[in-house]
């Protein structure tokens, strides 16, 4: 059995449900609310989607992790997580599989935002590089959330726990290189560590993707912390699986 069974499984699993569809219902009205009216786009006269893409690290916040509980809590709580470990293909495999199909849902989910761009293509002529690699950043920093959901989701059995310990972690991955932050640590921390706390956050490698600068290091950035979030899911699920 390939990972593309276990990605389909999950996919078919959130389509079969109204989750995929309130989901998306909620994520679409909020990115148009944050765009249009919070982001005052009609008011400052700019045809561009950087009041779209400012709000999106924060609608991440409380919308993916309410897919992430699901990913492991749930097979857990209702004990079919013992089938699936029975399959012939590795711990990884199936983690790997599982946060995929998140990952893509999520992708279609913000790939359905694209009237917010036509709208905005219709009424000026925005830098569609910079547009193409703020999605791009979007989605990537998506998976970052989703990685640590995957991994908070497999130390409970309660999806509500789950939610609030990834809301709590991704919070903190995203406000470590705020300012407010960063002067308080600056008070008695040195300087290496600050820079590091910095380093850390979503928001400093997101927003310089979504200046249109697609750098490397921030895309490795958003990889390497997937990678990890996923690695320490397997070590949980075998852990658990042990006991």
């Amino acid at each position: 059995m390939s990972m593309g069974v276990i990605v389909r499984r999950e996919l078919n699993s959130y389509f079969s449900t109204p989750l995929a569809y309130v989901f998306i219902a909620i994520f679409l009205m909020l990115s148009g609310l944050f765009t249009f009216y919070l982001g005052r786009f009609y008011e400052r006269g700019q045809a561009d989607l950087i009041a779209f893409f400012s709000f999106m690290p924060w609608l991440y916040l409380v919308l993916v992790p309410s897919i992430a509980m699901r990913l492991w809590a749930e097979e857990r709580k209702s004990g079919t997580i013992e089938l699936l470990m029975t399959l012939p293909i590795s711990t990884f495999t199936v983690v790997l599989g599982k946060f995929v199909a998140a990952w893509l849902f999520v992708g279609v989910a913000l790939a359905l935002t694209f009237p917010i761009w036509l709208t905005v293509n219709y009424l000026g002529e925005p830098d569609n590089g910079v547009v193409i690699a703020s999605y791009l950043g979007s989605w990537f920093m998506a998976g970052g959330f989703l990685a640590i959901g995957s991994c908070l989701s497999a130390c409970t059995k309660n999806q509500v726990v789950a939610f609030i310990l990834t809301l709590v972690i991704c919070f903190m991955f995203v406000v470590s290189g705020f300012p407010l932050v960063q002067d308080f640590f600056s008070a008695w921390a040195p300087l290496w560590m600050i820079d590091w706390l910095s380093s850390l956050s979503f928001l400093t490698h997101f927003d310089a993707i979504s200046r249109g600068v697609i750098d490397l290091r921030d895309i490795l950035y958003f990889i390497v912390m997937m990678g990890s979030w996923l690695l320490a899911t397997t070590i949980v699920i075998n852990l658990k699986k042990a006991d």
